[in-house]
């Protein structure tokens, strides 16, 4: 038998042991729960193509963009998913968050990445994720924004960094504050820990969602302030 043969022999084997561990293991789609097929990844087919998505960065403006204005300059600004309360995108995010799933946030990343590239805006030299503080990261095991960040790298070809930016202190959570009170709980909450890096580089902020921009602007006043050449934001979802 030949060296092809028994390659060719070896690689058959392996697919049907994939198979047959498909068929007694399955994995579901963290969406929907369904068992995945072959070629399917974290998320089934369906899913993807029911996800409610915005479709900000088709557009020359958009709501999340418009919350900036005469707040932060930004250069674009988007948000892939709409978040509704009981649906899909909050599943998603409780998953990402909440339910040890950090392969959520890198292949929601990888999706919007493939469509920002699909669509000429491709724009950066570095993506850099919102901190979390240190005493939540140790609790959550990984920041949820950098999961979004590491896909959205891999789908753009752009390196991302998550120690650029930190967080000095550990706000409450914003759930039930105001604009006022938001804007209070983040104004002073970031640093930059190498601004040599950012300096004249394309930066693009991400967050997991975005409700008033306190705490994006928050951050990317920092970045701006530490020689970031041009600033854009991109969140996984908008509330709605």
């Amino acid at each position: 038998m030949s060296l092809l043969r028994v390659k060719s022999n070896g690689l058959g084997w392996v697919k049907i042991f994939s198979d047959f561990n498909s068929l007694f293991f399955p994995e579901f789609c963290l969406g929907c729960s369904s068992s995945l097929v072959q070629g399917e990844d974290i998320l089934c087919t369906g899913c993807i193509l029911d996800m409610p998505r915005t479709g900000y960065h088709l557009a020359d403006s958009n709501p999340v963009a418009e919350k900036f204005i005469g707040r932060l300059p930004v250069k674009h600004a988007w948000a892939f998913l709409k978040f509704r309360k009981t649906g899909m995108v909050q599943h998603l995010l409780h998953q990402l968050k909440y339910n040890n799933q950090p392969e959520v946030g890198i292949r929601l990343g990888k999706l919007f990445g493939k469509e920002l590239n699909d669509s000429g805006k491709n724009e950066f030299d570095l993506i850099i994720p919102v901190p979390l503080h240190p005493a939540r990261l140790r609790t959550r095991g990984y920041n949820q924004s950098a999961k979004f960040s590491e896909g959205l790298g891999a789908s753009l070809n752009v390196p991302f960094n998550e120690g650029i930016s930190v967080r000095r202190n550990n706000t409450q959570t914003q759930t039930k504050k105001n604009k006022t009170e938001r804007w209070d709980n983040v104004s002073q909450a970031f640093d930059i820990k190498d601004g040599e890096v950012i300096k004249g580089k394309r930066v693009l902020l991400v967050d997991d969602i975005i409700t008033t921009g306190a705490t994006l602007e928050a951050c990317g006043q920092q970045l701006l302030e530490s020689g970031c050449k041009e600033l854009s934001i991109a969140c996984i979802a908008e509330a709605q």
